[in-house]
Parts: structure tokens; C-alpha cells; sequence
């Protein structure tokens, strides 16, 4: 691992960096409160290959890493308009099916994925299971060579916009008689699936809905993956996940931490800009650093992630992800104080970061369970639950 990034890498950041100047948070904004998606970001992002950069060239996508897709989310992030979709279409879904699909699954669903053609969600909480998949009762019953789902899920992103959704299922054990977690690819025009959007106290293009699955039957080729490793194949898709939320995070970190840099360098009060006071630049250069400190992390999972490190990428992803809100978070909160009265006018763009950067303190993993993560397994410490 270096920490100087590869000229490639250096190039991409550049580009979409670029590219995502001429959208911007007024963009994402303006699109949210007229109750629209960011389908023309979404479609020029995956015109241009941003969308599928970790997904294998061989089905269309860039050859990369999880790494260089989530330098594309962070530079949309530092421009103001993160892309919701991008941790789970490509990241989640794309390399679950990427490594653990069959070649027809592959062929079918990720070229699709990496242009930005096609869209999918992922189904895993629900009503009475959010971080404990153990208690998930959405089940998966065989009826000849087909599938049968039935159950619930909820605060799933996007759907709206999906083709599909990666669900995640449980199974009879045949030899112990206990369910076991299965993956299953759900188009959203299934007979029997039905989906209602949650209201939200939330400016975003990215709405959250409440699945219903009643009785969906779905083809033998619908299961992803081995039935028996499912619990494996899940965090596969789970440790991107949480480097993406990272990577999301530090990105909108950036963008109100230079609103709250310039804001502070050309605000005047008495005869000096105000970030000649140290009341106002202390705050601002501490955060700077814990900032930059969480994109080293997100950094150093994402290459522990694409060196096939799973156990690794899991600590450091986790790691990540609680470091990039946390900081992120803070940025938010000062960047408004900085601003005074204007940091909650439209104009300045910051009082709508206040509920966003606040998600990622719950999704898509809560602190706390980051917490008995890092105290149970990096520690060795007993379990509380």
C-alpha cells in the first residue's frame, strides 16, 4: 500500500471531479424539492463509466477496484451531489453477483449495472431485524425447481428507480432445521411484490420504501451464490458497503468544510475576516484532521478489501465508516456556526447537510454496532448482547 495514489487513480479523481462541478449540491437540491431523482447525474456518470469502475471489463465495466469507485463517490461527495445509488447498484449488488454469481447472472445484470442502465437495490432490514440478521424472517421456501419469498423489508433506497432488488432471504437447513441467510435477485415487476414509499424529514433525491413480499415466486436462478455460504457472500457485499458510506461521508465532509473555509475567509467583522480568530479557525483546522484521518482508514480498507483481505477490509471498513460520519457530522455542525444565520438559509446550501450527514451516523451500520465490532472483535472484549 503507498500513500501517494496511482497516477490512474489521480486522473480519475481529476475527471470526476470535473464532471461533477457542472451538477453540484444546488442540482441534487433543486431535483429533491421538486420530488425528482438525479437520473440525468446518474445517466452521465454511467455514460461516462464512473458507475461501474470496480466491475470486471469483461462485463462492461472498468477493471478496478472498490477503491476507485469509491474515489468517483467522494469527488461527486467534495462537489455537493453524492450518489445514494453508487454504494448499493455497483458496490453491493455488482460485487456480490461479480464474485459469487454465475456467468448467466453475471450476463445478465452487470453490464447493466456498470453503464447505469440498470439499477438494484438491496433488501437486507426489517421491521424487527435492523443490525441483527439473525432475526430476519423473510424466508425462501423451494416449490419444485422454483422459489417462494415471503416477508418484509424496510428503509430500502431507491427502488423507486430499481429493475431489482438483492434480497436478503433465509432458508430451511435441511440437515438442522434452521434458517439460514440466502441471497435472491427480485425484479421489481415480480408478481406479488409490492413497494410503499417512507416519509422522510429528509431533502434527497434518494427516497426509502417498505417492501412486501407476498408469496413471489421467483425462477431457480434467482439464488445467488452457494446456498450454504450465504452468511459469507453477504458481507462480501457488506464490507463495500460500509467503505462506499465512508467514502460518501468524506466527500460531503469536503464540500462543507471549503463552504466553511471560504465563507470564513471572507466573512469581515471588525476590521478582520473571521477566520483570523482562533474560536473560528481552531475548530475548523481539527476537523481538517480528523477528516483527513478517516480518508486514510477508508483508503486502507478499500486496498485491504481489493487484495482479497475480507477479515482485514471488515475492521478497517467499519473503522472507516465510523470515523468518516463522526468527522463529517462535526463539519456540518461547524460549518453552520461559521456561517450564523446564514448557515440555515438556501442560499449557502448547508442546513440541508444537517439530516444527510446525520444518516450516516445510523446507516448503513450504527455507531454503536461499529462500536461492539471494534470492542468484541479488535479488542477481545465480552459481548454484551
Amino acid at each position: 500500500m503507498s500513500f501517494i495514489e496511482s497516477e490512474e487513480r489521480i486522473a480519475l479523481r481529476a475527471a470526476v471531479s470535473d464532471f461533477a462541478k457542472g451538477y453540484g449540491h444546488e442540482y441534487m437540491i433543486r431535483q429533491a424539492r421538486a420530488g425528482e431523482r438525479a437520473d440525468e447525474l446518474w445517466r452521465a456518470a454511467g455514460k461516462l463509466g464512473y458507475l461501474g469502475v470496480n466491475l470486471p471489463e469483461s462485463h462492461g465495466g472498468g477493471g478496478g477496484g472498490i477503491g476507485d469507485l469509491a474515489v468517483v463517490e467522494e469527488e461527486l461527495g467534495a462537489a455537493g451531489c453524492p450518489l445514494l445509488m453508487m454504494v448499493v447498484s455497483p458496490a453491493i449488488c455488482g460485487t456480490v453477483i461479480n464474485r459469487f454469481g454465475t456467468e448467466q447472472q453475471k450476463q445478465r445484470w452487470l453490464p447493466g449495472i456498470a453503464d447505469g442502465s440498470t439499477i438494484m437495490a438491496f433488501g437486507i432490514t426489517e421491521p424487527d431485524a435492523g443490525s441483527n440478521s439473525h432475526r430476519l424472517t423473510t424466508t425462501a421456501k423451494r416449490d419444485g425447481d422454483d422459489w417462494v419469498l415471503s416477508g418484509q423489508k424496510v428503509f430500502i433506497s431507491g427502488v423507486d428507480a430499481a429493475d431489482a432488488v438483492l434480497i436478503v432471504g433465509r432458508t430451511t437447513d435441511a440437515r438442522t432445521g434452521r434458517l439460514k441467510p440466502a441471497l435472491f435477485i427480485v425484479p421489481t415487476d415480480a408478481r406479488g411484490f409490492e413497494f410503499k414509499p417512507i416519509e422522510m424529514d429528509l431533502v434527497s433525491v434518494d427516497r426509502q420504501f417498505q417492501l412486501f413480499l407476498d408469496d413471489v415466486r421467483l425462477p431457480a436462478d434467482a439464488l445467488v451464490g452457494d446456498e450454504d455460504a450465504a452468511l459469507a457472500q453477504l458481507f462480501a457485499g457488506l464490507n463495500p458497503e460500509r467503505i462506499m458510506g465512508a467514502a460518501f461521508s468524506v466527500g460531503l465532509g469536503r464540500y462543507a468544510l471549503d463552504k466553511a473555509v471560504n465563507y470564513a475567509n471572507q466573512r469581515n467583522v471588525w476590521g478582520t475576516e473571521i477566520g483570523a480568530h482562533q474560536g473560528v479557525s481552531h475548530p475548523l483546522a481539527q476537523l481538517k484532521i480528523e477528516l483527513e484521518l478517516a480518508k486514510l482508514m477508508t483508503q486502507k480498507a478499500a486496498f485491504l478489501y481489493d487484495s482479497g483481505d475480507d477479515a482485514g477490509s471488515g475492521e478497517a471498513a467499519n473503522m472507516a465508516k465510523y470515523a468518516a460520519a463522526e468527522a463529517t457530522a462535526r463539519i456540518v455542525d461547524q460549518a453552520v456556526q461559521v456561517h450564523g444565520g446564514n448557515g440555515l438559509a438556501s442560499e449557502y446550501g448547508l442546513g440541508t447537510l444537517i439530516a444527510t450527514t446525520r444518516v450516516g451516523r445510523i446507516a448503513p451500520v450504527s455507531r454503536e454496532m461499529v462500536l461492539n465490532y471494534v470492542a468484541q472483535n479488535t479488542l477481545g472484549l465480552p459481548k454484551s448482547y
